[in-house]
């Protein structure tokens, strides 16, 4: 487990099963110049307890695990009889015999060390004179000691995920306080195998979730918690409402043996029982969820790597190879919330064959990342997406950015859409044959929308105008209009007369009354467009007034 312990007088570390390696160094043990005579690569078996024999036949009294500590007394002479004294303490698991060299042998027996080779029991003769009973007192100090340390974390494990449960914890809180207790990466899927959370410890995500669907596929799922499958998981069922749902699944350190513990198997029950109780309270689909929040990380540039990212979407099922992306933002201005956009969307790209990412950004924005085949058109699919989206919101704004090669660079696919949707005024027309907004459709008013909030831009805009329109308002006159069909008219004074219904003289002393009154020569071309900006401008404010 993930708790880190000092070693105790005894050169043993708490919460650790006591091995026979740890026995030996003990001191009680070492006064007696243990010797490894065969098993040394055995000598990590664990001990479970000690047991002092002078029996013909011990291994009926033993039930597995137990260090046996004899004089040697009552070994057979033969060496048949030597075999199946060994035969029967391997047979019931025990985890190492001890031999002292002082009684009856002053070396071990030929026949002995044999058969203990032929059966891996790790055999140690001990040179000088060993009192057992010291031994057995000081081993099981140690080992009631970790069981009471073992009992102790249990009960802390069991007291943090009750406290998840009562403060309505989702399932990212759930998983994250499994990998932090567990020390061990932990992965929740749904029962199509796709990876919803990763919590890495000691890892990576790309190392966990490289291949996930191949290998999850490879490993059986079980009723119960186990270990299972080619790669040695622990994995546990979660339940929903009765039925299973899906799995939650602990990866095995690379480094630690064994890979599990009972207090492992602990954390995972009760992962998977506190996920039983999110999925209540939290009844918003998971998948969704693990979409928006790997968009927002992808938007955001939140993974560690490249690796990272792809390793994740992968796991989500969308291809992240050979293909290219594009991202796409919907503002759903008014949409019935009971719609549930997201859900529909995903449908209609998944009947379009078209792997997506969908998630909502922001309040009333959901965004959108296509994967598209090797030479797949994006416009086709951007077109049924976009008029999918107003069968939902006839109001909907849909912006789409630039397609781009690789996953690193969806960020910049995002960037662009939001540049589109910022500059997109409401109402804003469209070619008859598309139904949602790109970057070349920001022309002046696109770029004066987008901006309409800096100050700059309506300071630009009443230097320019402020006098015109004040003497609009005293008076009673409409000079801005016959300055808009002026400029519209591209300075053409025939053309704007009969526009705003006007004689040509009239027309000419409303144009010198403009011009006096803004200090403008409007026979220039450049000052012409400085004006026609700052009435396009106005425009852009007036309405963004009117309509936010």
């Amino acid at each position: 487990m993930n708790e880190n312990h000092p070693e105790d007088r005894d050169g043993t570390a708490p919460g650790r099963a006591l091995t026979v390696a740890d026995v030996l160094a003990l001191p009680v043990l070492a006064a007696g110049q243990p010797q490894v005579v065969t098993g040394v690569a055995h000598l990590d078996r664990p001990v479970r307890w000690v047991h002092i024999t002078e029996l013909t036949d011990p291994a009926s009294f033993l039930k597995g695990g137990e260090l046996v500590l004899t004089t040697g007394m009552p070994l057979p002479d033969d060496a048949a009889g030597v075999r199946r004294y060994v035969d029967e303490l391997a047979g019931v698991g025990a985890a190492a015999l001890v031999l002292e060299l002082v009684r009856r042998y002053h070396r071990p027996p030929d026949a002995l060390v044999r058969a203990c080779r032929a059966r891996d029991l790790p055999l140690i003769a001990l040179v000088k004179d060993v009192n057992f009973l010291e031994v057995t007192q000081v081993v099981h100090a140690l080992l009631l000691g970790n069981q009471a340390e073992a009992m102790s974390r249990t009960q802390r494990i069991h007291e943090a995920f009750t406290a998840l449960t009562l403060r309505g914890a989702g399932p990212e809180d759930v998983m994250r306080a499994a990998a932090v207790m567990s020390g061990r990466t932990v992965v929740l899927e749904n029962l199509v195998h796709r990876a919803l959370i990763c919590e890495p410890s000691g890892s990576t995500v790309e190392e966990a979730l490289t291949g996930w669907e191949t290998r999850s596929r490879a490993t059986p799922a079980g009723d119960h918690t186990g270990v299972c499958g080619p790669d040695g998981w622990l994995a546990a069922p979660v339940e929903y409402q009765g039925e299973r749902w899906g799995r939650v699944v602990m990866l095995p350190s690379r480094t630690e043996e064994p890979a599990f513990g009972p207090e492992h198997v602990t954390v995972l029950e009760r992962t998977a029982m506190a996920l039983t109780v999110a999925r209540l309270i939290h009844p918003t689909p998971w998948e969704r969820t693990a979409h928006r929040n790997a968009l927002r990380d992808l938007v955001e540039q939140r993974h560690h790597s490249p690796e990272d990212a792809r390793a994740r979407c992968a796991a989500l099922g969308l291809p992240t190879q050979g293909g290219g992306f594009v991202a796409v933002l919907v503002d759903l201005h008014g949409a019935d919330e009971d719609t549930e956009p997201e859900t529909r969307l995903s449908r209609e790209l998944g009947t379009a064959g078209v792997p997506a990412l969908v998630g909502g950004l922001a309040p009333g924005r959901l965004g959108i990342l296509l994967a598209l085949r090797p030479a797949q058109p994006w416009r086709p699919v951007a077109e049924r997406l976009s008029r999918a989206v107003l069968g939902l919101a006839p109001k909907a704004v849909v912006s789409v950015g630039s397609e781009v090669a690789d996953l690193s660079d969806t960020p910049r696919s995002f960037r662009e859409a939001a540049r589109v949707a910022e500059a997109t005024p409401p109402g804003r027309d469209l070619p008859p044959d598309r139904s949602f907004h790109e970057l070349r459709d920001i022309g002046l008013r696109g770029l004066l929308h987008a901006l309409r909030e800096d100050t700059r831009v309506q300071d630009y805009t009443e230097r320019q105008l402020g006098r015109l329109i004040d003497h609009d308002t005293r008076h009673g006159t409409d000079l801005l209009t016959t300055l808009r069909h002026y400029l519209d008219a591209a300075g053409n004074k025939t053309t704007a007369a009969r526009r705003g219904g006007l004689s040509r003289e009239t027309m000419y002393q409303r144009l010198r009354t403009i011009e006096r009154l803004l200090d403008r020569d409007l026979e220039s071309g450049e000052q012409r467009t400085e004006l026609h900006v700052a009435l396009t401008a106005l425009d852009v404010l007036r309405t963004a007034t009117t309509t936010e």
